[in-house]
C-alpha cells in the first residue's frame, strides 16, 4: 500500500508541477510530462526537508508547485458525479476546498518516499482528441519491477493540465468517485463536505502533534 501510495504520488507531482521555463513555449504533451518529471524528483530528492519528513514544507511544495497546475474543478466534478451539477455554488466552493486540502495532505506524505526513482515517457499513441484531451503513458522506474502510470491531460493555452492519474490500472478520479458515493447517496453533497472537513481536520492535528 505504501508503495502504490508513493507511486501515485510521484505521478501526480511530477506530472502537474510547472516551472516557468516550460511554459515559455508549446511543447508536446510528452515533453511536458518528461521534463517535469525530472525537474521535480531531482528537486525531492535534494530537499533535505522533505526527504527529512518535514510536513510543513511538503505541503507547502504540493500546493504551490502542484495544485496550481491542475484543471482541479474538472477533477472534483468528476469525483462527485451528477451531484455536481446541482450544487450551489457555496457547495461547489466548500467541495473543491475541502478535495484540494485532501489531495494535499494524501499526497504530501508520501514524497518523501522518493529515493531512486526515474520516470520513463512512452510515444505518444496517435493524436489528440477533438477536445485536446489526450494520454500520456509513462514507467516509474527503480527497484523493483516498473509501475505503470499514465496522465490524462487537457490542452490549456499552450500548455498543458492534468485532470487524472491511471496508477497500476486505476484511475484516480473513479477510485474517489467510489469513496464518495456513500455519503452522497446518504447524505448528498453536505455530507460528503462534512466528512471530508473531518477527515482534513484529523490529519492536519495528527502531523503537528
Amino acid at each position: 500500500m505504501l508503495r502504490r501510495s508513493w507511486i501515485r504520488a510521484l505521478g501526480l507531482v511530477a506530472a502537474m508541477a510547472a516551472l516557468p521555463a516550460v511554459h515559455a513555449e508549446a511543447v508536446g504533451a510528452d515533453v511536458f510530462v518528461r521534463t517535469l518529471s525530472n525537474e521535480v524528483i531531482d528537486a525531492v530528492k535534494s530537499d533535505k526537508a522533505i526527504q527529512a519528513g518535514d510536513v510543513g514544507r511538503i505541503r507547502a511544495l504540493v500546493d504551490a508547485k502542484v495544485m496550481p497546475h491542475v484543471n482541479f474543478q474538472r477533477m472534483t466534478a468528476m469525483s462527485v458525479g451528477p451531484q455536481w451539477r446541482q450544487a450551489t455554488p457555496e457547495q461547489q466552493k466548500r467541495m473543491l476546498e475541502e478535495f484540494k486540502i485532501l489531495l494535499i495532505n494524501t499526497y504530501s506524505g508520501a514524497l518523501t518516499q522518493v529515493k531512486e526513482q526515474s520516470v520513463h515517457v512512452k510515444p505518444l499513441r496517435g493524436a489528440p482528441a477533438a477536445d485536446g484531451d489526450l494520454v500520456v503513458r509513462t514507467e516509474v522506474r527503480g527497484k523493483g519491477e516498473p509501475i505503470q502510470l499514465d496522465y490524462r491531460l487537457e490542452k490549456n493555452g499552450e500548455g498543458w493540465k492534468i485532470y487524472d492519474v491511471n496508477v497500476s490500472g486505476f484511475w484516480i478520479v473513479e477510485a474517489y468517485k467510489g469513496q464518495f458515493a456513500k455519503d452522497l447517496s446518504s447524505g448528498g453533497l453536505d455530507a460528503l463536505i462534512t466528512r471530508l472537513a473531518e477527515k482534513n481536520k484529523a490529519t492536519n492535528a495528527n502531523t503537528k502533534n
